[in-house]
């Protein structure tokens, strides 16, 4: 019934044959290009995008050309259309589609795995074995499929959750990084209530996990930055103690607020040289740390303290295991108010200069956003 209802409301949204995108041409190039809007396939839909977020990641694809790919050859995908942290409105449906409507306001994950491989079969769907392999299923809109810098995108029914009418649509693109930040913790161990939670890193995914720590019941939660402004924000998220590491030493002040013992968990979202190792001596023995940050050089790590303490490591790839759909309902009971990393707002025709805002951090941008004009 679900599809008849759907065809009878198609008629709502009238889909053109082409579309504004910004594609990629060389390293640091894009162009602003009509494109076909693309048809849904078996248990895909069409949505029409709403808003897309700027990420460092989508910087990483327009310097590098990487992850962006065709069949994991390809260095650099020419007409390739990036962004992944987008919402949008379901326009059509493909065959088979039940579990959505025309009409529905989803967010989006940015992977689909190819649903063959043991990872997947598994759930660890951002760590697909076929990864960048679009002929064996495998989609990553936005790093190896067309993303969100366009006015519309193909999306996997598994990569779809529901919003909420009054959720605005710039905080619905934060979804998907306070998704990063629920799968970081549930790889941590989910956060037993009343358990201390260090968060290295005042940007995007650190700012939500502080929001999405204190959700679950962390007890204290500390976030480390250098910028006060990004501390203050911490705080209004709900970090119980912040420290400004330009200040004082973090580990030193960790241990001085949990009077010597540390703490049992600590998510890095700071890419610094040294970071793991102060996580190592943030967290007691037997603690656990997510990496979530990419340093931008290989770092030198003190692991025999980490053996001799017990202490686990763990690195994560994206929004996995669902996680967007956990943090999308903490969202909608409104646990924390995620627009608070919101700074920026441009139009789809002004995409160079919202990467400039995002890339340079002009007036200390933190998630800029990319709103379409309907």
């Amino acid at each position: 019934m679900a599809n008849t209802a759907s065809a009878s409301r198609s008629n709502e949204f009238a889909i053109p044959g082409t579309m504004k995108a910004w594609v990629l041409g060389g390293s640091e190039e894009l162009r602003f290009v009509d494109k076909p809007v693309p048809e849904p396939g078996r248990a895909e839909v069409l949505v029409r995008i709403d808003a897309v977020a700027i990420c460092a990641t989508d910087l990483e694809v327009i310097h590098g050309g990487m992850p962006a790919m065709i069949e994991g050859e390809l260095p650099f995908n020419k007409n390739f259309t990036p962004g992944h942290e987008y919402m949008g409105t379901v326009v059509k449906l493909g065959p088979t589609v039940d579990e959505f409507r025309v009409g529905d306001r989803v967010a989006v994950e940015i992977h689909a795995g190819c649903n063959r491989c043991p990872r997947c079969r598994e759930g660890m769907y951002t760590s697909c074995t076929n990864y960048g392999f679009a002929s064996k299923g495998h989609r990553a809109n936005g790093f190896t499929t067309d993303g969100g810098f366009a006015e519309y995108a193909i999306n996997s029914v598994n990569t779809m959750v529901h919003i909420p009418d009054e959720m605005p649509d710039e905080e619905a693109t934060l979804i998907v990084t306070a998704g990063t930040a629920m799968y970081g913790l549930d790889v941590l161990g989910g956060i037993v209530a009343g358990q201390g939670v260090v968060v290295l890193g005042p940007g995007p995914i650190g700012l939500l996990g502080v929001a999405v720590a204190k959700a679950l019941g962390a007890d204290p939660v500390i976030l480390t930055g250098t910028r006060d402004r990004r501390l203050d924000i911490g705080r209004q998220l709900g970090a119980d103690r912040t420290i400004n590491v330009n200040n004082e030493d973090p580990v030193a002040a960790v241990k001085r607020i949990t009077g010597g013992k540390g703490v049992q968990y600590v998510l890095e979202c700071s890419g610094a040289p040294n970071a793991l190792n102060d996580a190592g001596r943030m967290v007691n023995r037997g603690g656990r740390i997510c990496l979530a940050a990419f340093p931008h050089e290989p770092a030198m790590v003190d692991i025999a303290h980490l053996v001799r303490n017990n202490i686990y490591v763990f690195g994560i790839r994206g929004e996995g295991r669902s996680a967007t759909h956990r943090a999308a309902a903490l969202m909608a009971q409104k646990r924390f108010d995620a627009k608070l990393i919101h700074t920026h707002t441009f139009p789809l025709a002004e995409l160079p200069e919202a990467l400039r805002y995002a890339r340079e951090r002009v007036e200390d941008a933190i998630k800029v956003v990319v709103k379409m004009g309907h």
